[in-house]
């Protein structure tokens, strides 16, 4: 590893830790529980579903874009979480016990950052009005993720990237950018 790797991991490090101690507050750590069991999967699909037979001028085609869109980006992250193998933090440090059980063992990319972005994306594509609070929730997701033991800074980052560029490949092979 060069001077650069090893500074960025030494700040990716303590910004972690900078974060992960907050989270010790009981309050902190029951607000980033709620608000990453809102990052997962059956949330996004249950707003789609609800979307596409409630909202009938845009519902049904957001639900599908929001399909083809995570069909892009499940595929990558997959692959991105086998081919680097980064330990959680969790696993990493004795120091650190997660609040949370993860779902896997590896850490980079976040797939809770990625899913949230691609969710804000396509709803911000059909909503615009809804962009502020759409992208702080995926925000609020990503690093809750931080808060709870089980990704560094740098995972949420580059799950966010994820889905931001899955969703605009998404939505450019759909025709709508």
């Amino acid at each position: 590893m060069n001077a650069f790797q090893q500074r960025l991991v030494a700040f990716d490090v303590s910004l972690y830790y900078l974060c992960f101690g907050t989270c010790r507050l009981s309050v902190m750590s029951i607000a980033s529980r709620l608000i990453s069991k809102l990052g997962n999967g059956g949330v996004y699909l249950a707003t789609g579903l609800l979307l596409a037979w409630f909202e009938l001028e845009d519902g049904a085609d957001f639900l599908m874009t929001g399909l083809v869109l995570f069909a892009i980006e499940l595929p990558v992250y997959i692959f991105l979480k086998k081919a680097i193998k980064r330990d959680r933090p969790c696993d990493r440090f004795d120091d650190v016990t997660p609040q949370i059980t993860p779902a896997d063992k590896f850490s980079l990319p976040s797939g809770h950052a990625a899913a949230a972005f691609v969710f804000a994306t396509a709803l911000t594509y059909y909503y615009p009005s809804l962009m502020l609070p759409a992208y702080t929730l995926a925000s609020l997701i990503a690093l809750s993720r931080v808060f709870l033991g089980v990704h560094y800074p740098t995972d949420i980052i580059a799950g966010a990237a994820l889905g931001l560029s899955s969703s605009v490949i998404g939505l450019s092979l759909l025709g709508l950018v």
